[in-house]
């Protein structure tokens, strides 16, 4: 089949790579083009996609293009594209882009499907009638149309796209059908569901239990060190119960499309459909986006006992991606910590070899490579991110105080989140 993916970011492009290495010949459509071009020459800025990957599927199955008539002539387009929050209020501009674009190039008997993160209801309510108004054609009846919410986990090696359970739904049983039998085609299992809407709150309802969860370790962590309490001995006490008990661990924030942004989509919905609060998100959203706050004030106070202000100390921040082995520093805490720690005087300086691109991250941040050196030069470091690159014993050995927010380090000097 011609497949055509619109958008080639974190969700899009491992998409398209894996729908080509099925054998479909795959149109990777972006408007971005800087971004295509460096997808022509085999360039990859996604960690799931490695250039080599990339390079070996340019010839034959995979093509990218920021030009609309690239799509024309689909079977199955998949939209993968953006869907960020505006002051509060989810932004679909990206979808109702993409899904205009791809009207134009509908033909009866093709099947489009959503991707993108966003609250139930967008596919039968706002999809469909673009794709209807754009191409004269019904949806369910001259198309097929549904939801089959990403779970990318970027950086992850064992839960990739391939082996990940797929959720599909559509908006009638023949949409579901024609949607099941594509997605077949690229990952091992699909979980079919009854319409769309149960496929998109499903999505959301992965991430708030996430958020939530989160929410509630971070909040303990910061009463358990008021109380005098190891937070994370109590954390692995509880964590040998075999029943009841999932395990979470505190940090420095959320970051990432997912926690920081798809469960306020769920939030607005309720409030805008049934006038009430959703206050597990709204308190879930308190308490995650004041952790880097949190630890900032931490380390001014562990500054304030070495007799050291802030403004002027050196402070290195270890890891700016949001997560472990990532180079995503979208909505990453790092960039409230090196904001934070500027306006207050500190000079920051920060060490990440995954993210290249600092377009997330403030300007006046110093980028420096994690030696013992830059190390020992610090008044103080920060670990934010525990990628597996830096070497922990040279932070250990070499800095005068450690503030560490993922628990990997041990000694006198450490002290943990």
């Amino acid at each position: 089949m011609k497949v055509v993916v619109a958008g080639q970011g974190y969700v899009g492009l491992p998409l398209a790579v894996q729908a080509a290495r099925a054998g479909h010949t795959v149109v990777g459509y972006d408007v971005d083009e800087e971004r295509v071009k460096r997808l022509a020459a085999g360039e990859s800025y996604v960690d799931d996609v490695s250039s080599d990957d990339l390079r070996a599927l340019l010839d034959c199955r995979f093509c990218p293009s920021s030009d609309p008539r690239s799509c024309a002539g689909f079977d199955v387009a998949v939209i993968a594209v953006p869907t960020p929050l505006r002051e509060g209020t989810p932004d679909l501009t990206y979808i109702k882009e993409s899904a205009r674009t791809l009207a134009r190039y509908l033909r009866p008997g093709a099947t489009v499907a959503l991707e993108s993160t966003t609250y139930p209801g967008t596919t039968s309510d706002l999809v469909a009638p673009i794709l209807e108004e754009g191409s004269g054609l019904i949806a369910g009846t001259d198309f097929y149309l549904g939801y089959s919410p990403e779970r990318i986990d970027p950086g992850n090696r064992e839960w990739h796209l391939a082996v990940t359970p797929k959720v599909v739904s559509g908006i009638n049983p023949a949409s579901l059908q024609r949607i099941q039998v594509f997605y077949e085609t690229i990952v091992e299992r699909t979980v079919p569901v009854s319409d769309c809407k149960a496929a998109e709150l499903a999505k959301l309802l992965e991430n708030t239990f996430r958020h939530v969860n989160i929410a509630l370790v971070n909040e303990l962590a910061v009463f358990a060190h008021e109380l005098g309490i190891d937070v994370w001995e109590a954390i692995d006490a509880a964590s040998s119960k075999p029943f009841g008990f999932m395990r979470f661990t505190p940090g420095p924030g959320v970051g990432g499309h997912c926690l920081p942004i798809d469960p306020s989509y769920l939030s607005w919905r309720v409030q805008r459909t049934l006038g009430q609060s959703f206050r597990f998100v709204e308190l879930a959203n308190d308490i995650n986006n004041h952790m880097p706050d949190y630890v900032v004030r931490r380390l001014v106070a562990a500054l304030n006992e070495r007799r050291k202000p802030v403004n002027g100390s050196r402070v290195l921040l270890l890891g700016l991606a949001y997560k472990r082995d990532s180079g995503d520093a979208r909505e990453s805490p790092a960039r409230r910590v090196a904001f934070l720690l500027l306006q207050m005087g500190a000079e920051v300086r920060a060490a990440d070899p995954h993210v290249v691109e600092d377009t997330h991250i403030d300007p006046r941040v110093v980028r420096v490579a994690a030696t013992a050196e830059e190390i020992a030069l610090s008044d103080a470091v920060v670990l934010l991110a525990d990628h597996s690159d830096f070497d922990l014993s040279l932070v250990a050995t070499h800095a005068t105080y450690v503030l560490d927010t993922r628990h990997c380090l041990t000694g006198p000097t450490v002290e943990a989140l």
